[in-house]
């Protein structure tokens, strides 16, 4: 009992509840969509998003007994297999239904794995090792020259694959962990510089993708591009269909937008909680947000602090991808929201990820001043 006591005093259980609410919400969110808008053939989708998220929180628990520092110490092992799968992605990749890039291993029993997701998480951890090694030299010449290079692999292997949306997630994470690491806000703002000069380039030299510029395009002419628009335009009714308070979940009139329990969950919760709920919604990720914050400032170490820094960039830049494309403000690019989209890889591996943060509150002191 007194072990059991131990453990609950050294878990942050308000930021365990925090994240099993919105994996409540995501479930009853997809039980409602297939019940009343008969946009799924079968349950597994519902069925798949419930086992994930208590696997999911499980793993979080396991992974929080172990210290941060032996997983960062260790990520040449856990990387090494992350890279490996992607490799083998290019060999047996396939795409699901829905998406265009081929970014997942097809598993027994139905089941999909997606490398890319599990690359983010060792690539944290790879990045808090390196930066914590080099803590006393971080804006020379050469320490940066490497850590453009370490951070550009992950991303090399994701661009090979196409999948821009999570390239552009890591793109962020990366970016957040290099301010917090302590990298000149000058050559930060130069790397953009130079993503912002090359993307022109590869615009008028055709390496993206005929769709790709259709998407891009048809947020600023939508009336040209309505077959390209539709999902947006649905998704945008729907949200506006929810007016203050919302229709509620169990109900028949729905609107229905194409693959809502994907990466459309958002507008549907906004249909069925209004405007109210879904500030609601808002707030409850935001203080996850600054929970994790939270934890990174009373770590005792910079590698503590980096690690949930690096979670906090992927959770925010997935947010407002995703909530920019279901208003219409951004491109379809295929960027789940955390916890609450379908995908059984995304949720264990954002659990995982808050397990990582959860490990860095136990081994270390609990005042926050």
């Amino acid at each position: 009992m007194n072990h059991i006591k131990q453990i609950i005093k050294e878990t942050d259980l308000v930021f365990v509840a925090i994240c099993a609410t919105c994996s409540c919400l995501s479930v009853f969110s997809m039980y409602a969509i297939f019940q009343h808008m008969s946009l799924m053939d079968t349950v597994r989708p519902v069925v798949v998003q419930l086992i994930a998220s208590l696997i999911g929180i499980v793993r979080a628990f396991i992974i929080s007994f172990v210290d941060y520092k032996e997983l960062c110490e260790y990520w040449k092992f856990h990387f090494a297999l992350c890279v490996g799968l992607m490799v083998l992605c290019m060999f047996i990749g396939y795409a699901p239904p829905g998406t265009t890039n081929k970014a997942w291993i097809e598993l027994p029993f139905g089941m999909s794995l997606q490398p890319s997701e599990l690359l983010k998480i060792s690539t944290v951890l790879m990045l808090a090792h390196f930066f914590e090694r080099h803590k006393n030299s971080m804006n020379e010449v050469n320490t940066i020259v490497r850590m453009v290079f370490v951070a550009g692999i992950p991303m090399a292997f994701v661009a090979i694959q196409k999948d821009m949306g999570t390239l552009i997630i890591y793109a962020i994470m990366i970016s957040c962990m290099f301010f917090a690491a302590g990298i000149s806000p000058k050559i930060i703002g130069r790397c953009f510089a130079a993503v912002s000069v090359a993307f022109p380039v590869l615009w008028f030299t055709d390496k993206i993708d005929t769709y790709q510029k259709n998407r891009i395009l048809g947020l600023f002419h939508p009336e040209e591009y309505t077959s390209v628009m539709w999902q947006q335009n649905m998704g945008k009714i729907s949200i506006g269909s929810g007016r203050i308070f919302g229709k509620g979940f169990l109900v028949d009139n729905h609107n229905a937008t194409p693959l809502a329990y994907n990466d459309f969950m958002f507008s549907f919760i906004a249909e069925c909680l209004g405007f109210v709920g879904t500030v609601r919604v808002l707030l409850l990720i935001v203080f996850m947000w600054l929970r994790i914050l939270s934890i990174a400032r009373r770590s005792i170490d910079a590698q503590g602090s980096l690690v949930c820094v690096g979670v906090f960039g992927m959770l925010m830049g997935q947010t407002f991808i995703n909530i920019g494309m279901n208003l219409s403000l951004l491109p379809v690019i295929g960027v789940t929201l955390p916890l609450f989209s379908a995908g059984g890889t995304s949720v264990i591996v954002t659990y995982c990820a808050m397990g990582l943060v959860l490990s860095v509150a136990r081994h270390n002191p609990k005042n926050l001043f």
